[in-house]
């Protein structure tokens, strides 16, 4: 068994926007945009850390079944998330089904990988039967993303709800109970430090 320092790809769940937007008396898809500037402040540390890879679940094709508002406020903030690390230098690669009208248009570009910088995967429009769904054609539509050493999600809930399930099967799995728009530095560092102490088996 090994203990792992830093971990080389690291996914991340940024849940509990609506709920947060509840609690405060918000409609719930005020939630969203408070979710826009923790998720830079994230892509921050990880580059600052080294971290050379990171993925991040935008929005599922399960989510657009939503009400109407709710659809067209977390597609307006993955957009201004995604352009915005892409300007600060991210090898930004969107994942999702590519031909559907629920993808937004300014993401399409980055249906192959853009920019030079810390490797950052946008799952967008995912879903995990159409990724698997691939195999009929000889490989997995995710097949760029790398295996993922580390999970964080926030919001208390213990599930993966179809995260890179391939990428995922030997991933350390770590939960914030805090919803993401309360996301802080230290949660970064908390997850880190946990993963650090794991011991890594494969199976053996």
């Amino acid at each position: 068994m090994t203990k792992r320092s830093l971990p080389k790809h690291v996914g991340f769940i940024p849940d509990g926007n609506r709920r947060w937007a509840t609690q405060r008396g918000l409609a719930k898809q005020e939630g969203y945009r408070f979710g826009i500037e923790p998720g830079l402040a994230l892509f921050e540390l990880c580059k600052k850390l080294g971290i050379p890879e990171v993925s991040v679940y935008g929005f599922t094709q399960d989510n657009t079944k939503r009400a109407s508002p709710q659809i067209q406020a977390f597609r307006s903030a993955c957009v201004e998330f995604a352009l915005e690390i892409a300007r600060r230098g991210a090898a930004l690669l969107v994942v999702g089904k590519y031909g559907s009208s629920q993808l937004p248009d300014e993401l399409r570009p980055f249906q192959t990988r853009q920019g030079e910088g810390i490797k950052v995967n946008f799952l967008a429009n995912y879903h995990w039967e159409w990724d698997l769904a691939g195999l009929a054609e000889g490989r997995i539509r995710s097949q760029e993303v790398s295996q993922l050493d580390l999970i964080v999600r926030w919001g208390g809930g213990r599930r993966l709800s179809g995260f890179l399930p391939v990428q995922s099967v030997y991933a350390d799995f770590y939960v914030v109970e805090d919803y993401w728009p309360d996301f802080k530095p230290e949660h970064l560092d908390q997850a880190l430090a946990w993963f650090k102490n794991q011991d890594q088996t494969l199976g053996g």
